[in-house]
């Protein structure tokens, strides 16, 4: 009430070079004289406005009517929501841009690849999911095994699903996969202990027998989560050693000042780490950058191994949230965005190219997983990047499914 008070004992005086620019004096101030506009001393009085008449429209039945509309908004919008997802932008630009829509209309969609995705679960009641069964589903935050569920406050979970999976109202990276879900996060979606995903990971790999496990998760290079010797960082190297592809966010860190490196665990060598960009093509600002130097050993990180590997699609996405709300769709922007658009690409690329990949043994070995990732390197589109190799931020460059594809091919020498 003070601040209203004190407003009574001022004007709004319109600037003379734009009068659309007012300044606040004290009301006894002489102002700019007439001149200054064009008109008389006594015609500059009236161009001014006393702001004490305004307060009362500002206090209390401004407030009371701000109150009022934001109540109503609040209460509406589930409806107004359901109303505006139709008409408001998708995500089309995402799956045409990274040469998803291409491959798929050839016929690829996943199909005979298992990816398990560690998270915060996911809702297996919503209408876009309906054409897939879980390979597996397994709580390591309370227990609960029997109960399919996500217990993401934002069902982080169900939106990163939904960008793989989803058959609905959009169609999904790769919705003809084999799916396992690890609940291993807490409900704000981003946090839990090193023990629950790396006993997640460990499900994925061993009672699983996944192809791809997708990480859209990760802890600061300056937090305990990520110490190189972690239980989760353990487990991944385990899973890498198994033959596993493992695709996990870069993080979104990029505004932190005092982190250097990209989330782990994506900085390992094996793991791919993915960055995100926007509709423009350019990077987010958050997405992380990452070191040339490998923290775990100390030494220089070499192509194609440098972080973070690749970008892709990230900012404004349109998916799957939770089946409770009248509309079950919402918007998410981050790295792990990024991370399920590369994952359900390399389901593609091994639906295409798995046979080949393995060779004769029928196991993906290290050097054969570094040439796919040599393949990701090579193909990876920097035509809205400055430079034409490796950087900090935009990595190798944006996912291009196609292009890889054909690398793939050249590599392994596949007709």
């Amino acid at each position: 009430m003070g601040f209203l008070r004190s407003l009574e004992n001022l004007d709004l005086l319109p600037e003379p070079e734009d009068h659309r620019i007012l300044t606040a004096i004290d009301s006894k101030a002489p102002g700019y004289p007439g001149a200054a506009y064009g008109l008389s001393d006594e015609e500059a009085q009236e161009l001014r406005w006393p702001i004490g008449p305004i307060k009362k429209y500002l206090w209390p039945n401004g407030a009371i009517l701000f109150s009022i509309f934001t109540l109503f908004l609040i209460a509406t919008w589930p409806w107004i929501n359901s109303y505006l997802i139709p008409i408001l932008p998708d995500s089309e630009w995402a799956y045409d841009e990274s040469g998803i829509r291409q491959l798929q209309s050839e016929g690829y969609f996943g199909a005979g690849i298992h990816i398990c995705i560690v998270d915060t679960g996911i809702d297996m009641e919503h209408p876009d999911f309906s054409h897939q069964e879980l390979l597996g589903f397994r709580d390591f935050v309370s227990g609960n095994h029997e109960q399919v569920r996500d217990v993401g406050d934002s069902s982080h979970g169900t939106l990163m699903a939904g960008i793989l999976i989803s058959n609905g109202t959009f169609r999904g990276v790769a919705p003809e996969v084999g799916l396992s879900v690890a609940l291993a996060l807490d409900s704000d979606g981003t946090s839990g202990s090193t023990e629950s995903v790396a006993q997640a990971i460990r499900w994925c790999r061993i009672t699983q027998k996944v192809d791809i496990i997708s990480l859209s998760l990760g802890g600061s290079p300056n937090e305990a989560f990520s110490s190189s010797n972690s239980q989760t960082n353990l487990a991944v190297q385990e899973a890498l050693d198994s033959g596993i592809f493992v695709v996990a966010a870069a993080g979104n860190t990029g505004l932190e000042l005092d982190v250097n490196d990209v989330s782990q665990p994506s900085s390992i060598e094996g793991v791919i780490s993915v960055g995100a960009i926007s509709k423009s093509g350019n990077m987010w600002g958050s997405s992380a950058y990452g070191s040339s130097v490998d923290p775990a050993n100390g030494e220089e990180r070499k192509f194609p191994n440098q972080k973070p590997e690749v970008v892709a699609p990230g900012v404004n996405i349109f998916s799957t949230t939770s089946s409770s709300l009248s509309s079950p769709y919402a918007y998410s922007t981050g790295t792990s965005d990024s991370t399920v658009f590369v994952s359900g690409a390399l389901a593609i690329i091994l639906e295409q190219f798995q046979e080949s990949i393995e060779g004769s043994d029928g196991i993906i070995d290290a050097s054969e997983m570094e040439l796919v990732k040599t393949a990701l390197a090579t193909s990876s589109d920097r035509s809205n990047f400055e430079t034409d190799t490796h950087d900090s931020h935009s990595g190798y460059g944006a996912l291009d499914l196609e292009k890889w594809s054909d690398e793939v091919s050249f590599l392994f020498n596949v007709n």
